[in-house]
């Protein structure tokens, strides 16, 4: 496994340990090999030129993390045969395995490995984006930006000895102002990570109800969590100095994953008020909670409930399936914390929205609208906000507060819930109010939360409730 680097290959050591495996089995890893980030919208600029670009022993392609600047193995590490690590490279691959063909044979696509509808998000390439080959999958530049137009003022910044402090900040800076992303910026990041990962108007870029229908797997995203997933880097010094100037400051893993939440409502609901909305005359299903309308149904004399009621989504009439506000949740709760003005608009906007939806589709356009300015307000807010270990700590009590956990009545909020009280934990160890060995110690109780979203058919709300209660508990003594 990947995580961001400090220690060996990881600031969080904590992630690799042996429960962090149930996750990837249930949540990160099917979402990472089935739907890897892609371009940002409206790429403009240069070429892709592929992985082969590259892959020199003097760049990224050495079979040792030896190098004096950055690791210089990364090609491999992205090539990791079997972990989350190397999911992005076999991106393409995949699309050749037999759930890929029974996915294809439903739809009528033909080939997956050359429809549209799948290389959008499966591979660099096509017409229009230059010489990257199908099979190097989702690739450096899939993330970094295609390298034709930074490409010879990145090969300039690369040495042996390489002057310290503003020189090494401004080849950075040439590398960025060359067309290279800088993916350090939390916004520039997620905006490319859910192009895939959650959505897009792109074509190939958004997995519909039709698509999943067909047994394509339901789309799941957290900003910070897939980053340590998918990192093949060190945060050391000269990290801090390139990235972030003089400061020399490391990832600030609270506000990516307050950043990520915004980023991936503010999609969605942009999204929704798009032709992407509908399906014929259908709502697209997309949008809403999946699991509000596929679970078991009962004939008998005796009525079961199958549902718990939801004090997030007023106004909306039993029956009528809800807006998928996993994202809303979570952005609930850190809303609290950074923005208290705009955490009460949040939640009078989402009201309205849950009311509209039960009204008609011009109504709901209107409030998704209004709701939209105000996730994009906080994106903003959260996104010029350094967050602390202190504030990791409050975090987790928002998410555990009764006002949030009532609402942890579906799969979806509750497998990001439990995503993100990871995160959190995680950030604790980084900033040096937890240490390795406390993480590890409640590592079981997390575990335990894990495994009431391991499977979506399973999942039962008041379970999940107390085990997350329990890992919650086990965080705040350790404060």
């Amino acid at each position: 496994m990947t995580t961001h680097a400090g220690q060996g290959r990881g600031d969080r050591p904590w992630a690799a340990l042996a429960g962090f495996a149930l996750m990837l089995a249930g949540l990160a890893l099917a979402a990472l090999i089935a739907a890897p980030p892609a371009r940002s919208q409206g790429e403009s600029g240069g070429r892709f030129l592929g992985v082969a670009s590259c892959a020199g022993s003097t760049c990224h392609g050495r079979m040792e993390g030896d190098g004096t600047v950055v690791r210089q193995d990364e090609l491999m590490k992205w090539q990791e045969p079997s972990t989350p690590g190397g999911a992005h490279s076999r991106a393409w691959a995949v699309l050749s395995n037999s759930r890929s063909q029974f996915i294809a044979r439903n739809l009528g696509i033909g080939d997956p490995s050359r429809a549209a509808m799948c290389l959008g998000c499966h591979s660099d390439a096509t017409a229009s984006r230059g010489s990257a080959p199908l099979a190097d999958g989702v690739s450096c530049e899939t993330c970094h930006g295609p390298a034709g137009g930074w490409i010879a003022t990145h090969y300039a910044g690369v040495g042996p000895n390489p002057d310290p402090g503003a020189e090494m900040r401004e080849k950075h800076l040439a590398n960025l102002r060359a067309g290279l992303r800088k993916l350090e910026d939390p916004v520039v990041r997620a905006g490319v990570c859910v192009d895939c990962h959650f959505g897009s108007a792109g074509e190939g870029q958004f997995v519909t109800h039709r698509i999943m229908a067909a047994g394509h797997p339901r789309i799941s995203f957290e900003l910070d969590l897939f980053s340590a997933l998918q990192a093949h880097h060190d945060e050391d010094s000269d990290y801090g100095w390139r990235k972030f100037g003089a400061a020399g400051r490391r990832t600030d893993h609270v506000q990516m994953w307050a950043v990520g939440q915004a980023t991936a409502l503010e999609r969605s609901l942009t999204l929704f008020q798009s032709k992407r909305g509908t399906e014929g005359v259908f709502p697209e299903f997309y949008f809403l909670d999946c699991h509000s309308c596929h679970r078991r149904i009962y004939d008998q004399a005796k009525p079961v409930k199958t549902s718990l009621a939801n004090p997030g989504r007023p106004g909306l009439p039993e029956g009528m399936p809800p807006y998928n506000d996993e994202n809303l949740i979570m952005l609930s709760a850190a809303a609290r914390l950074a923005a208290p003005g705009l955490a009460e608009q949040l939640s009078a906007r989402s009201a309205a929205f849950h009311r509209a939806l039960a009204t008609d589709r011009p109504s709901a356009l209107a409030a998704a609208g209004e709701l939209a300015q105000t996730v994009a307000a906080l994106k903003a807010a959260f996104a010029s906000r350094s967050f602390s270990g202190t504030d990791a700590f409050a975090l987790v009590d928002a998410i555990a507060a009764k006002t949030i956990s009532d609402r942890f009545t579906d799969y979806a909020g509750s497998s990001q819930a439990v995503m993100g009280v990871d995160t959190l934990l995680g950030s604790m160890v980084s900033s040096g109010r937890v240490t390795v060995g406390a993480a590890a110690g409640i590592r079981a109780d997390l575990d335990r939360a894990y495994a009431a979203v391991k499977d979506p058919n399973a999942y039962k709300p008041n379970d999940f409730q107390a085990a997350l209660g329990r890992a919650v508990r086990a965080i705040q003594a350790l404060r």
